[in-house]
């Protein structure tokens, strides 16, 4: 994503005040369970994608697959993640074009890509063409929205080109971050893509071949979500 722009509307449901970290131990008691397990919300699916940072202000951090076998939540593979220049900040603050990585629960509408679909994607996909846009512009009725061709209300200056991103767009998840309702202001065009040369402009990025194995693991029948926070912060969860 470009330096990140608004939208999003504020749905916001505070998950759980008690979970102000991702990750984060219980003051004692046993011993912490998996992530998940010490969630007050996952989404309500079989699978959950976490992306947890040492603190706000962190650009880098670990992204964990999970699935939810036999009532327990198991994890089926990790990599490590970068976050926005700036850090992470919590959803419903979030200004466009702060290089801030949002936190919160957030759904997974599809997956894109410049390159075809990994084997055994189910995800549903779509492939990047030389006319794909990613529309950021504020007045645009396509605000925060994948368009074919770039509408003429969508200045091509407040849009990603999307075939122009190359590997970093090999393949990606869309983050339902400021979509079902977008507010303007509060940023458009929230990925889990591939790595760049180093933080990301808001987005979650992890590299190639971790990439591709999420595609192939994520099923749409499980309803994924993806959970963006820290493991020591004071982070709440929100979702949207």
């Amino acid at each position: 994503m470009r330096p990140a722009r608004p939208g999003v509307a504020v749905v916001a449901l505070l998950v759980s005040a008690s979970l102000l970290a991702l990750g984060a131990a219980p003051a004692g008691g046993p011993p912490a369970g998996p992530l998940p397990e010490r969630m007050a919300d996952t989404g309500g699916g079989r699978q959950l994608i976490t992306a947890v940072a040492p603190r706000t202000g962190s650009t880098t951090g670990t992204v964990t697959w999970w699935d939810r076998r036999g009532g327990r939540w198991v994890r089926a593979g990790s990599a490590p993640a970068r976050f926005g220049a700036k850090g992470l900040v919590e959803g419903a603050a979030r200004r466009q074009g702060t290089n801030t990585t949002p936190t919160g629960l957030y759904g997974l509408p599809y997956a894109f890509g410049t390159e075809p679909a990994p084997r055994g994607t189910e995800y549903p996909y779509r492939p990047v063409r030389r006319d794909s846009w990613w529309c950021q512009d504020n007045g645009s009725r396509s605000y925060n929205r994948w368009t074919e061709p770039r509408p003429a209300d969508c200045a091509a200056a407040e849009a990603e080109h999307l075939v122009t991103y190359g590997a970093r767009y090999a393949h990606a998840l869309v983050v339902g971050f400021n979509y079902d309702r977008p507010v303007r202001g509060r940023g458009a065009g929230i990925f889990l893509h591939v790595n760049g040369r180093g933080a990301t402009a808001g987005c979650v990025s992890v590299p190639a071949g971790a990439m591709r194995r999420i595609l192939a693991w994520a099923d749409p029948a499980a309803r994924p979500h993806l959970a963006v926070g820290t493991s020591g912060g004071a982070t709440a969860i929100t979702r949207y």
